[in-house]
């Protein structure tokens, strides 16, 4: 099969991402693939220019070597809102472009504003769409008033979807709820990789690496470091409270919004040997870091934004065999319900005092074993299988 992918992040730089694994599994599978993504850090990374060129990006394998994935990059404004206007622009010409030279058998888009026009794009030339959901798109757009103009964007795609995919139950409700026909809806969950995530894996040269004791409780977090990730009320609970438990100790990994506010209560407090910020990890690190630690934790607000999704992250922890302190949020409840190595808090300022609750209690082991049991049907070879029988089962139907 020829894939088209359309998307509006950084292909290369963020991630990874469901599509990312899915995408190079297919490559070396024998698909060809074909991605447009977007220069979505252009304010932070990349030239200072007020227009950037289109950029053809060949032969890459993030994650899988030999996957071989090409990535087409047009150009935009590079101003605040042009930025996004011109994709109706250059997307649209790229898109056109990739349908009369790529010739796809199908187009996914992961999106909102180049997917819609790759959904009607595919429409024009016959060819069929699957809008592929991981994340409740609009609500990560961060000027207000273009909330609404996003949904309604979000909702005409999903409307004209010939098939709609998404990570979890939540998000399948949330799809249906914007317009997405209910018999061309499924959810095909997750993947894990778990040979990379096992809790075989050896993180002691990590904890030796952060000078961690043996018998150190370590609470760990990656990812992009949002204002609404609860990392604050995290990390403000330790500091003030390690005293009474020092053998705690907190690792973040990752960079974003929040960081230099957690640089800075580690600095007031004098907390540097309590919390541990280790900036952005190469991928091949994340299954050793995960492994050095004893404790996961998700302690996300129950905002908009993270009501319906179910992060990828959740999997790698359960993987490697780590119980996790997750908020009350919807989806991840709704995913993974009770019993399966996840503990379920109010509010992040209650991840402390819940990951404390089941060291005492002697836990930690058990509800490990738990999580790994609960993601082993996760494999990214079914999910790639599955992913693979949908695509052609479109195509035949269309």
């Amino acid at each position: 099969m020829k894939i088209l992918v359309v998307q509006e992040s950084d292909w290369l730089l963020r991630g990874p991402h469901q599509q990312h694994h899915l995408m190079e599994r297919m490559a070396l599978k024998g698909h060809e693939i074909r991605v447009i993504d977007y220069e979505i850090s252009w304010k932070t990374i990349g030239k200072r220019e007020l227009f950037s060129r289109k950029q053809v990006f060949d032969n890459v394998s993030r994650f899988y070597e030999g996957a071989n994935i090409t990535v087409v990059r047009p150009g935009i404004v590079k101003t605040p809102i042009l930025d996004k206007l011109s994709i109706l622009y250059s997307h649209r010409d790229e898109i056109e472009r990739q349908i009369d030279e790529f010739e796809p058998d199908v187009v996914v888009g992961f999106g909102i504003l180049n997917t819609y026009l790759a959904m009607k794009l595919a429409m024009k030339n016959g060819i069929p769409f699957i809008y592929y959901l991981i994340d409740a798109l609009h609500r990560l757009v961060s000027f207000k008033p273009f909330q609404y103009i996003a949904k309604e964007f979000e909702k005409k795609t999903l409307k004209g979807a010939d098939k709609v995919i998404t990570i979890n139950e939540a998000l399948k409700d949330y799809a249906i709820r914007l317009g997405a026909v209910p018999n061309e809806t499924v959810v095909l969950g997750a993947g894990i990789d778990l040979h990379r995530f096992s809790p075989t894996v050896d993180g002691g040269n990590i904890r030796k690496e952060y000078g961690l004791e043996l018998d150190d409780i370590v609470l760990f977090f990656m990812g992009w470091l949002y204002e609404f990730s609860g990392l604050r009320e995290v990390a403000m609970g330790l500091a003030k409270l390690r005293d009474k438990y020092p053998y705690v100790k907190l690792m973040i990994v990752g960079e974003g919004d929040l960081y230099d506010e957690l640089e800075g209560i580690r600095e007031k407090y004098e907390c540097e040997e309590s919390i541990i910020l280790t900036g952005q990890q190469p991928y091949e690190k994340i299954p050793t870091l995960v492994s050095a630690s004893d404790i996961c934790f998700l302690p996300a607000y129950n905002n908009d934004i993270m009501r319906d999704i179910v992060p990828i992250k959740m999997y790698e922890y359960m993987a490697c065999g780590k119980p996790i302190i997750s908020t009350s949020l919807p989806g991840v409840m709704k995913e993974f319900g009770e019993g399966n190595g996840v503990v379920y808090v109010d509010d992040p300022s209650k991840v402390l005092e819940g990951a404390v609750k089941i060291i005492e209690e002697g836990l930690v082991e058990v509800y490990g074993v738990k999580a790994r049991k609960f993601v082993k049907p996760y494999s990214w070879d079914r999910i790639t299988t599955e992913f693979e029988d949908t695509l052609r089962n479109v195509i035949l139907e269309y």
